[in-house]
C-alpha cells in the first residue's frame, strides 16, 4: 500500500461527517458570490459544499489549499463540472497561505483539522491577515478536550489496549508517544481565549452532538495523520492494521454501531 492511500478521503465521505460540516457551514452563514478558502481541503468534500453556498452570483469563488498534490488533484476531479463559480487550488501550508493568495478573502473554513497545527497562534494570525474586515473564519474539531462523552471513555481505552497488545505479540513494537507532544488537545475555552487574544470576535461557539460509525472508525484508522497520532512511531501499515483489526474486535464485544462523538464548531468574524 503507498502513502496516497492513507487519505483522508474514505472518512470524508460518510454521511455523519457531511452533517457535523454541514451544520458548521450552516452557522458560517457563507453569501453568493463571496470568496471562500477551505483550508485542508483534501480529496474536497467540503469544497462542494461551500460551493453550494456561494456559487450562481458574480465573482463566487474557493480556494481550495492543502499540502497534498494526490488531495488537491483528487479535489480538482470532483468539481471539474463547475460553470457558475471559480474554483483555484493552492499547494501549501495553512500557515503560509496569504503568501500565495495575494488578496484579501471573505470567509475562511477549516474543518476538523485544527487540532493538527501545532502553532495555533501563528494559524490564527494568518487567518487574520487572510480575512476582509468584517471577514468570517469558521471552524470545527472533533479532536477537542471534551470531544467523547464519559461513557464512551472505555471503549477507546479498550481499542488502543486491544491495539497496543498486538503491536506487541505480533510485531514486537510499541508506540513512540514523545512524537505526538505537539497535539495536545485544547478545551472549547482554551480556543476561545486564543481567538480572542488574536483580535477575532466570536459569533458562536457550540458543542454539536455528532457520531462515528465502526466503518468510520475503520476508515480514520486508514488515515495518515490519525495513525501517526494514535501509534506514533510505528510504520504506517503495521499501525493502520493492528488499530483496524482491535477497532472490529471492539465494536463486535460492545454491540453497538456507533459512538457519540462531541464536535467544537466556532464561528468568528475580524473587526
Amino acid at each position: 500500500m503507498s502513502s496516497d492511500e492513507y487519505s483522508f478521503r474514505a472518512f470524508s465521505e460518510h454521511a455523519f461527517y457531511r452533517r457535523a460540516n454541514l451544520a458548521l457551514l450552516d452557522r458560517a452563514d457563507l453569501k453568493r458570490g463571496w470568496t471562500v478558502v477551505d483550508v485542508a481541503c483534501g480529496s474536497g468534500a467540503i469544497t462542494e459544499l461551500i460551493l453550494d453556498r456561494i456559487r450562481g452570483a458574480r465573482d463566487a469563488t474557493v480556494i481550495g489549499v492543502d499540502m497534498s498534490a494526490t488531495a488537491l488533484q483528487e479535489a480538482a476531479e470532483k468539481v471539474v463540472g463547475v460553470r457558475d463559480a471559480a474554483v483555484e487550488f493552492l499547494q501549501t501550508r495553512a500557515e503560509e497561505m496569504s503568501n500565495s493568495l495575494h488578496r484579501a478573502v471573505d470567509a475562511v473554513v477549516f474543518c476538523n483539522g485544527i487540532h493538527y497545527i501545532e502553532d495555533k497562534k501563528g494559524l490564527l494570525e494568518e487567518v487574520y491577515r487572510t480575512l476582509k474586515p468584517g471577514g468570517v473564519f469558521a471552524f470545527n474539531t472533533s479532536f477537542f478536550d471534551g470531544a467523547s462523552p464519559p461513557e464512551t471513555q472505555k471503549y477507546y481505552r479498550r481499542w488502543m489496549l486491544k491495539a497496543l497488545r498486538k503491536l506487541k505479540t505480533e510485531y514486537d513494537l510499541k508506540p513512540d508517544h514523545s512524537k505526538v507532544e505537539s497535539r495536545k488537545q485544547l478545551t472549547a475555552e482554551e480556543y476561545g481565549a486564543l481567538l480572542e487574544a488574536e483580535g477575532f470576535e466570536i459569533k458562536s461557539q457550540e458543542i454539536y452532538p455528532g457520531e462515528v460509525t465502526e466503518q468510520g472508525f475503520i476508515d480514520l484508522s486508514r488515515f495518515s495523520d490519525f495513525i501517526a497520532g494514535a501509534l506514533p512511531g510505528v510504520p504506517l501499515k503495521t499501525a493502520s492494521d493492528v488499530l483496524v483489526e482491535a477497532i472490529r474486535e471492539t465494536f463486535a464485544e460492545m454491540g453497538v454501531t456507533a459512538w457519540p462523538r462531541k464536535w467544537l464548531t466556532v464561528v468568528v468574524a475580524r473587526p
